[in-house]
């Protein structure tokens, strides 16, 4: 059975691609910060908007922000991507999404829109049952083969109209 991040309460080691590494705590642009360090971006449609969001999320967050974009966009390279609701999302059309991620206060809440579908099960269940979460702590090791096989396996299910 593969590996998926842990939520102890113990420190673990960052990986070598920057997921838990402390990123500079000012983004390169002004941008209303939200609950959880959340940016405030302008709803919008292909990688710009995208980039424009991970570069303001603060601190250890954009790190892992920016390695989950690059992961998704590895493992599914036709992905469609958008801000909506101040959260990246990445789909197969731009109406039609399997997956976003959000900044909470203390992790990083990556959602699964068919979660429940995915073998093994995202670690984290949700109010709906369709949909499952993997939480990124600070300084936790991502498992990056079972989040590419996740996003492989979403991005083959039925998305997510929006």
């Amino acid at each position: 059975m593969a590996k998926s991040t842990a939520r102890s309460s113990a420190p673990k080691k960052a990986t070598k691609k920057g997921v838990g590494k402390s990123a500079p705590t000012k983004a390169t642009t002004e941008v209303k910060l939200l609950a959880g360090g959340n940016p405030q971006i302008a709803k919008g449609y292909g990688d710009a908007p995208v980039q424009a969001y991970l570069q303001a999320i603060p601190d250890w967050k954009r790190a892992v922000a920016m390695r989950l974009d690059e992961l998704i966009t590895h493992a599914y390279p036709k992905v469609q991507k958008a801000v909506k609701w101040n959260t990246p999302m990445y789909g197969t059309d731009e109406k039609t999404f399997f997956m976003g991620f959000h900044m909470i206060t203390k992790y990083v809440k990556v959602a699964f829109f068919q979660g429940a579908q995915l073998k093994p099960l995202p670690p984290d269940a949700s109010t709906q049952k369709a949909v499952r979460y993997l939480h990124i702590h600070e300084h936790a090791t991502l498992d990056e083969k079972q989040f590419t096989a996740w996003v492989k396996q979403a991005a083959k299910l039925p998305g997510e109209k929006m």
